[in-house]
Parts: C-alpha cells; structure tokens; sequence
C-alpha cells in the first residue's frame, strides 16, 4: 500500500501504473512530479500556509487542486505528516475507465492525449477547486467507489526513469520527475 505520510519525493515513484479514481474515470499514471514545500522554491507551499497552497500542510491523502494560467485545474497528491508540506502533481496518464466523460470534457483529442499534462489530467477528471482539500481513498482488490477520489494502487512497480521537472523556473535541476519510459502519454521528454 503505498503510505501518502512519506515525503513526496519518496511516494512519487510508487504512483506509477497506479490508478487515480475520480468518479467513473480511472486514469493510469505515467508521469508525476514532486514539491517540497518549504524546501522547494518551485512549490507553491515554499512561502509557507498561503491561502492557494494550506492544503499542502496536511493532513495527508487529500488533493490539492490549483487553476493554472487561469483555465487549468492542475491536481495534486498531498504526502507528508501533517504540518509538513509536499505534494506530487499528476501529470500524464492513460484512461483506463469512464472514456465517454473523460472524452466529453477535453474533445476530439487523440486517445494518448487526454490526460497527457496536468491541465489535461485535470480536464479528463473534472476536477475543480472545490475539490481541493478533498480526501483521497486508498483502495485495493479491484473494489472502487464510485463517488469522490480514490487511488488503486499498481500490482507491480513500473519501469520508470528520474530527472528534472518540467515547465517551471526555479529550482530547475532538482531530479523530482518520475516518468514510464517511452508511454505515448507522458507529457515531457519520454526517453
């Protein structure tokens, strides 16, 4: 099971090929980046419990959604003890159930497409800011409810790769991206 209380550089890789539940829509996840709050100037918890980024505090096992340039709801995992802030952004995935919503809300965009990139995975889920600060279930067995989010854990660990985030301006080189190599629904580089 993977524990949501560990730092966010930890959880990251352990996302990989696991499902994001929110209502019928399941998405495989194949890239994810970590925050690190108060450590990291690229993280919107770097400045402390603003009230954009509170959520990043704890308690863990919630989400945090932001709206990006204005139109985009990118979502978060919040991890680490409570008081403590990081969290990792979904940024590519694969929908693997609930297509016909998923496709309703981002159009005629090409199958590998629809949750590559966190406004994207954003769009494919509906999320909304609403939403943030909502409780994320752990789930197993193949067992999913069907209302608010939840997140199946992979049977095994992916393959992945590590390096630098991608689309920010600070703290550029720190390796906190996390990514299945070579998955047509990865956002950044793939290889």
């Amino acid at each position: 099971m993977i524990d949501l209380s560990a730092p966010a550089t930890e959880v990251a890789p352990l996302l990989l090929g696991a499902t994001i539940w929110r209502g019928p829509v399941g998405i495989r996840l194949t890239e994810v980046e970590a925050y690190m709050g108060l450590n990291d100037p690229a993280s919107h918890a770097f400045r402390g419990p603003t009230p954009r980024a509170r959520v990043m505090f704890g308690p863990p096992s919630h989400v945090y959604v932001y709206l990006s340039y204005g139109m985009h709801h990118c979502v978060n995992l919040v991890c680490s003890p409570d008081g403590e802030a990081s969290a990792v952004l979904l940024r590519g995935g694969q929908v693997i159930s609930g297509h016909d919503d998923a496709r309703r809300r981002r159009g005629s965009v090409p199958e590998n497409r629809l949750a590559c990139g966190p406004g994207n995975m954003g769009s494919a889920l509906g999320a909304n800011l609403e939403e943030s600060g909502d409780p994320v279930s752990l789930i197993g067995n193949g067992a999913v409810p069907a209302q608010g989010w939840r997140l199946e854990p992979a049977l095994e660990t992916a393959e992945f790769r590590q390096g630098p985030r991608v689309g920010i301006s600070r703290n550029t080189d720190a390796p906190w991206r996390w990514w299945i190599p070579q998955d047509p629904t990865v956002s950044g580089p793939r290889a």
